[in-house]
Formats: structure tokens, C-alpha cells, sequence
């Protein structure tokens, strides 16, 4: 439009684009369970029925909740993550690409592949999710991984129409700086999630069952405490007023409860001592116990002999069991990992992957079983068998042939006749 036109009679007044109004950011609601993790936030709900706190450090106190964060961390870290990338003849392993050095040869400057993912398992099995900064060089390319502690970070949402609903992250980063990051800068792994926004907390959902076991604990060690003996009642037919009660109480405390409690008691002014009689069987103590070790095994997911608990364990059940454990327990794992870093790490036709060799691997004698069938039908080179035992491979084309059995051909040749010439001719 030229400068003369806005004089022009009739002229048609410039029509304005619509102003955008966008809806505001939504904050996400995020599990709190440890107030020394989180900086700024209020702790939710933290003390259960039983009367006793539960955070994460009170469910490590736990012996079979330790072995069990312990076993499925350090065996899910024990896979390997690898990117690969689709081809026409199937697939290829992409070494050199950024994200594979990222997840498989240096996370960051200080920490293993094997450091990362057993942290990334035990956020996400005491926190319900994983937090983590993505460092960048000049091209964009990821080169370091930070790890956010859970409290330090809330999930945002925004929804647009037309390309549906974005996050943002408002992070506070280990310099003690606070921003709002984009998607793109934070690796976000969660766990069982009911919104698709951050996973749920098992310490918080558990609360009730970790309360149990930790009472149940404590009132052991109370128990063991006073000397194994059960509660005392001093008794007089004298009235005794409320100052000499106090200062009864105190004195026999003093003398006989803790590690004096197996002293001599010697009692004046016709006071008689009687026990409380407490049955450990009969209140069905150690079946509470047991019971618990089962229950939290439950929560997190692992099968009860990995935490010792071998009261119905029989030989050929925990070989079934630990096969369980790899694909029902640890799958799910697995899959939500390598999606995650596929999502944020992988480019165009590549994705992310476990491998789960090692955890499968079955008795020696299996495994060359297995081994032998699949070299009889032409599905492994002797190289390739070779690699899987850590073994070099044999130089020259004998170790990358394959095999086809003698009396097999391919699907839909037609079988030839034999020559009955030939064969009379023979005899």
C-alpha cells in the first residue's frame, strides 16, 4: 500500500490478523515424599496409619525394600542401550552417532553407562520418574546428561489445537538456577503414569504397606531393646501418691530397662513385680514379618526368592521365576526407557534398544544346545555364535558361512525325480 493511497476516497481501511490469545500454562501436580529432596515444596501426607514417617530414606531402611531397589537397578543397568538405524536388509548398529556415545560410552564427565541407568531405575522406582539436563554443543547434538532430583522439577502443560499438547519443564538446576525449559532440554523418563504427565510415586501410593513394616520393625527393636522382657507392673496394696509414682517409674527405668535389664531388682515398701505376658507366636509375629517381605516384594516388582524369601521356593519355580522377572518385571521397563530416549535422542529411522542377551542366557549346557540347532539351520555363522561367547572370530571364510541342511531346499522348489535309469544301472 502506498503512502498517497490513505488519502484516496473509498479506500479500504487495512485489515488486522486476529490476535492469538493463548490459554495459560498449566503446572502439573507432582508427588512429594522426601522433604530433603525437595527445595520449595511442601511435603504431602508422609505419615502413614501406623504412626511412623515413610519417605524414601525410611523405605530403604527397609532390608527387603533395599534388595529389591538393589537387584532391579543393578540388573537393569547390566543391558545395554544401543541406537540403531533401519535398512534394507534390516538393521544396523550406528556407533558413532551423538546419542549413542551419550547413552552408551559417556553419559557425562563423571558417571558410567551403568551409573546412569541403575539411577535413572531407582528414581523412577522411588520417585515415579526421571529428570535429566540435556548439555548441547555448537551443532545440537547431545554431549552430557545432568541429572534433576525429582523436587527440583514440575511438569508444565500447554494445548494448542493444532499441534495438540506441548510440555515445559520448570526446573531448578544443580547451579541453583530456576527456569522454564523446553522439551527438547530435558530427558524425562516416567514411570506408571494415570494423567501422562509424571509417574506415580510408589513411595507415596505404598505408604500404608511401608508404614506397616517399618512399625513392625521398630516395635522389634523396642522390644529387644528393654532386654527382651515384656512391659512391667509394680504393684502395693500402700497407697503411693502421684510424685512417688513418677519417681518409681523413673527409678526402676533407669535401673532395669536397656542393657541393665537382666540386673537383680530389689523392691521395698511391699512393691511387687509382675509381667506383662507377650506371645510372639501367638500374636503371630514372624508370619507378620514374612507376610511383609512378600507384600513389599509385590510393590516393587520383583520375584520373592531375589530378596531371600525362599519359604515356597523349590528349584524349579525360581528358574521360572527369573525368566519372569527379565520379561514381565524388567520388560516394561526396558520398552519405557529406550522410548523415552528414542523420543528424545534418536533421529529419523533410528530407534533405541536393550540388549537383554546376558540376562537370558541359560545354563552351558542349554545355551550350546540352543547354539547347535541354530547352526544346523543356517541361522548363525560360527562368527556370529562365536561373538556372543566374548570368542575371536575364525579368520577366513570359514567362520561366515552358514550352513543348510542336506536334506532341506527352498519353500516352493519343485523336487526333483529321481533317474530310475541311472539307478538300474548302478545295481
Amino acid at each position: 500500500m502506498g503512502l498517497l493511497s490513505i488519502f484516496r476516497t473509498g479506500a479500504a481501511a487495512p485489515v488486522s490478523e486476529p490476535v492469538r490469545v493463548e490459554p495459560p500454562v498449566v503446572a502439573a501436580q507432582a508427588s512429594v515424599e522426601s522433604p530433603s529432596q525437595w527445595k520449595g515444596f511442601a511435603p504431602v501426607g508422609a505419615v502413614s496409619k501406623a504412626g511412623v514417617r515413610v519417605d524414601e530414606r525410611s523405605a530403604l531402611s527397609i532390608p527387603a525394600t533395599l534388595q529389591a531397589l538393589r537387584i532391579i537397578s543393578g540388573v537393569f543397568a547390566m543391558a545395554p542401550l544401543h541406537l540403531y538405524g533401519r535398512t534394507e536388509g534390516g538393521r544396523v548398529r550406528l556407533d558413532e552417532e551423538p546419542g549413542e556415545i551419550l547413552l552408551a560410552r559417556r553419559p557425562n564427565g563423571h558417571q558410567s553407562p551403568f551409573d546412569l541407568f541403575e539411577l535413572v531405575m531407582s528414581d523412577i522406582l522411588l520417585a515415579g520418574n526421571f529428570f535429566a539436563y540435556v548439555s548441547r554443543n555448537m551443532r545440537g547434538e547431545p554431549v552430557a546428561l545432568t541429572r534433576l532430583r525429582p523436587g527440583h522439577v514440575t511438569v508444565a502443560e500447554y494445548f494448542d489445537r493444532a499441534e495438540g499438547q506441548v510440555l515445559f519443564y520448570d526446573a531448578t538446576l544443580p547451579d541453583g538456577s530456576r527456569e522454564r525449559f523446553a522439551a527438547r532440554d530435558v530427558w524425562h523418563v516416567r514411570g506408571f503414569s494415570r494423567d501422562g504427565l509424571v509417574g506415580l510415586n510408589p513411595v507415596q501410593y505404598a505408604r500404608e504397606a511401608l508404614g506397616g513394616a517399618i512399625a513392625t520393625s521398630d516395635h522389634a527393636n523396642r522390644f529387644w531393646q528393654k532386654g527382651g522382657r515384656p512391659s512391667t507392673v509394680l504393684t502395693t496394696e500402700q497407697k503411693v501418691s502421684p510424685e512417688d509414682k513418677s519417681r518409681i517409674r523413673n527409678d526402676w527405668t533407669n535401673l532395669y530397662a536397656g542393657p541393665d535389664a537382666s540386673a537383680i531388682a530389689v523392691l521395698d515398701q511391699d512393691l511387687k513385680a509382675a509381667f506383662l505376658t507377650h506371645n510372639m507366636k501367638d500374636s503371630q509375629f514372624l508370619e507378620t514379618r514374612q507376610f511383609q517381605v512378600v507384600d513389599l516384594a509385590r510393590i516393587w516388582g520383583v520375584p520373592p526368592h531375589l530378596i531371600f524369601e525362599l519359604s515356597k521356593a523349590t528349584f524349579s519355580n525360581i528358574e521360572q521365576q527369573s525368566l519372569e522377572f527379565v520379561t514381565y518385571h524388567l520388560g516394561p521397563h526396558f520398552a519405557r526407557v529406550a522410548a523415552a530416549a528414542t523420543r528424545q535422542f534418536a533421529g529419523e529411522g533410528q530407534y533405541f534398544e536393550h540388549l537383554t542377551d546376558a540376562l537370558v542366557r541359560g545354563d552351558l549346557k542349554s545355551r550350546m544346545e540352543a547354539y547347535w540347532l541354530q547352526r544346523q539351520m543356517g541361522v548363525v555363522s560360527a562368527n556370529e555364535l562365536r561373538a556372543r561367547e566374548n570368542m575371536n572370530h575364525i579368520e577366513g571364510g570359514a567362520g561366515t558361512e552358514y550352513w543348510r541342511p542336506a536334506n532341506m531346499t527352498l519353500a516352493g522348489t519343485p523336487v526333483e525325480a529321481p533317474n530310475r535309469e541311472e539307478n538300474t544301472d548302478a545295481q
